[in-house]
């Protein structure tokens, strides 16, 4: 399919199109159209076919899409590193949990601006099926909102304010599956020939058993296996995560362009970052786990590619919760290299803050670093220190013994250590999806419970307290001033909110201890961030600052690569930041013990009069307990 059949596939759609339209809209053809086709030619075998009628879909969603989400996608096709800028900072919430509802969510734009918030991802909102529902990644419908957060005038509405504060929405859209009271599966079940080829269903077990014999379980405890007999389907239907939540089957490329109009439909309600979620487990193929399947990135490609035609100003975020070696391909190699999502997560460096901080050593940290993939230029990290779900310990067993450690040891003394049961843990914390046959251990808990501020306050001792807090904000240092991404702070932690034990008087969430860190926020504590001395006010105003000064330093624009850098002392981590206006080094230490400014490390950087862009004052001569320090050669 060439440039001018595409365009008039769009085109015919629209009943206006003004010049400068028409010049712009042929433009991205241009530019996108072969991406598309690469990305479908890989996947489907009558793929031109497909992408003439995804010349409709974009068309057809263009000619919707209001006039001022246009002149932001103009902006967007200016400024595309605008994701990736030091000013972006994310914050993760579930919209009730933090007001009460999408209305509630407006009226509180005033405290995430306060906190210096460019990026607001609620948790899943769309309609969930009734009952359980996985936190809501059991959808029953795209195109509506949970009844009691609103409805999709108040989305739209809240986003339009989002924008005009500067603050774009990052959505949830689940890939993998849909909840069995979707139309889709309710079409199926009625025997829609059409619908049934949606979703993979087998007569017998035949097909099951042969897939089983590769397949993870990935919640052996509450939902073993990945297929469910269904009786109105009359055939075992593939379940990957719980038997309500039905996978669909991308092998059918009316699946992509149902979710190609979806997210346009979507992005026209205002929606500006898509958090595509379980996409590792959209390609099945036999004899392998099914997932991170190679047709899984030429999808995204080609969905990426089509949205740019159709909505440039979105973005894709990859939840993809992968080994790194798999992970650097959500965000593009080889052929697909800068061409997949914008976004993936950082799961890594989640893991390795928590690694360091219980065990005060960061050679594991660096070495990590060290092996971790490039990404592309263009593309960018969410970074984090906690999230909603659990944290699995993806301590790799090579970098390990690099380091002279045993992997699986080390993952039992997380998971112990962070459960508060090996001996001197500041941690409280629960372990989640306990699997005695391979050893495997998660654990749930909020940061500030996790990182001793819990056990601190208990005790009443102002040191520990003290401790507890600067652990806290040492940890955000890290993710906030790593540089490569989008630093993401959840809900609460701003305010060292604890771990909530009453979700188990919940019915819906008695029985999965990741509520636990997924408190309802509290507007009485932070109220206290305004008042000095406070827990919630230093770590309020501790993180604020954080955040203003990662806004004035251009080295952490994410464009710029980090480089761990080796030097003697295991207590502190150092991170160098190249770069044209000179280059940064930051320093960490992880421990309870003042250290010494690795001199030798800086001066090989070219810093010989280290000047701390964080307190911007003149570096010490040494870091105090849990210090940080973010040093240039000079004041910028």
């Amino acid at each position: 399919m060439d440039d001018p059949l595409f365009f008039e596939g769009i085109s015919g759609q629209i009943k206006t199109l003004e010049a400068h339209r028409s010049a712009d809209l042929r433009a991205r053809v241009h530019r996108y159209l072969p991406d598309l086709l690469v990305g479908l030619q890989a996947v489907y075998p009558e793929a031109p076919q497909v992408a003439q009628r995804v010349a409709g879909v974009i068309g057809r969603n263009l000619a919707e899409r209001p006039q001022d989400l246009q002149a932001l996608d103009l902006e967007r096709i200016h400024t595309p590193d605008w994701f990736q800028k030091p000013h972006m900072h994310g914050y993760i919430a579930y919209a009730d949990r933090f007001a009460g509802n999408l209305r509630g969510v407006a009226e509180r734009v005033p405290y995430l601006k306060e906190l210096g918030i460019r990026y607001l991802h609620l948790m899943p909102l769309l309609l969930p099926r009734e009952g359980e529902n996985d936190g809501g990644y059991a959808v029953a419908d795209y195109r509506r909102v949970r009844p009691d957060l609103g409805t999709m005038d108040d989305l739209q509405a809240l986003c339009t304010k989002l924008r005009q504060e500067g603050i774009s929405l990052c959505l949830d859209l689940v890939l993998n599956h849909v909840a069995r009271e979707h139309p889709w599966a309710q079409a199926a079940r009625q025997g829609d020939p059409r619908y049934r080829d949606y979703f993979y269903i087998y007569p017998d077990r035949t097909m099951p058993d042969a897939f089983e014999r590769t397949l993870p379980e990935v919640f052996p405890d509450f939902a073993p296996g990945n297929f469910t007999w269904d009786d109105e389907l009359g055939g075992w239907v593939w379940t990957t995560f719980n038997s309500w939540q039905w996978d669909v089957n991308w092998s059918n490329p009316e699946v992509f362009l149902e979710y190609l109009d979806l997210i346009l439909w979507l992005a026209n309600r205002g929606v500006e970052v898509f958090r595509l979620d379980a996409i590792a487990f959209t390609w099945k193929r036999l004899g392998t786990n099914c997932q991170n399947q190679p047709e899984v990135h030429a999808l995204t490609q080609a969905l990426r590619a089509a949205v740019r035609i159709g909505a440039p100003a979105v973005a894709f975020k990859a939840e993809a919760i992968v080994a790194p070696e798999d992970l650097i391909a959500y965000l593009g190699t080889g052929a697909h290299y800068g061409r997949v999502s914008e976004l993936a997560y950082h799961n890594t460096l989640m893991v390795q803050i928590w690694s360091s901080l219980a065990s005060r050593d960061t050679r594991l940290f660096t070495q990590a670093l060290k092996r971790f993939p490039q990404k592309p230029p263009n593309a960018a990290w969410a970074t984090y220190l906690r999230c909603h779900d659990d944290i699995g310990w993806a301590i790799s067993d090579t970098d390990a013994a690099a380091v002279g450690l045993d992997g699986a040891a080390h993952r039992r003394f997380l998971s112990e250590f962070y459960k508060g049961d090996f001996p001197g843990s500041f941690a409280r914390g629960m372990h989640f999806q306990e699997n005695p046959a391979t050893g495997d251990r998660r654990t749930s808990g909020s940061a500030a419970s996790l990182a001793g501020l819990e056990t601190a306050l208990e005790s009443g001792h102002p040191r520990l307290v003290n401790l507890a807090i600067e652990r806290l904000l040492l940890a955000h240092a890290v993710f906030v001033g790593y540089g490569e991404g989008i630093p993401l702070i959840y809900m609460g932690d701003e305010l060292g909110m604890l771990n909530d034990y009453d979700y188990v008087k919940e019915p819906a969430h008695k029985d999965d201890n990741r509520w636990l860190h997924r408190p309802r926020m509290d507007w009485a504590k932070a109220q206290k961030r305004h008042q000095e001395g406070t827990v919630e006010h230093r770590l309020f105003q501790g993180l604020k600052a954080l955040l203003e000064a990662r806004a004035r330093t251009p080295q952490l624009h994410a464009a710029f690569p980090t480089r761990p850098l080796w030097q003697p002392n295991p207590h502190l981590l150092v991170l160098g930041r190249p770069h044209p206006e000179g280059t940064l080094v930051q320093v960490y230490n992880f421990s309870e013990q003042d250290q010494a400014l690795p001199w030798e490390t800086l001066r090989a950087e070219g810093i010989v009069q280290p000047y701390d862009q964080l307190t911007q004052a003149p570096a010490p001569a040494y870091l105090m307990p849990y210090a940080r320090l973010w040093l240039t050669q000079h004041r910028l």
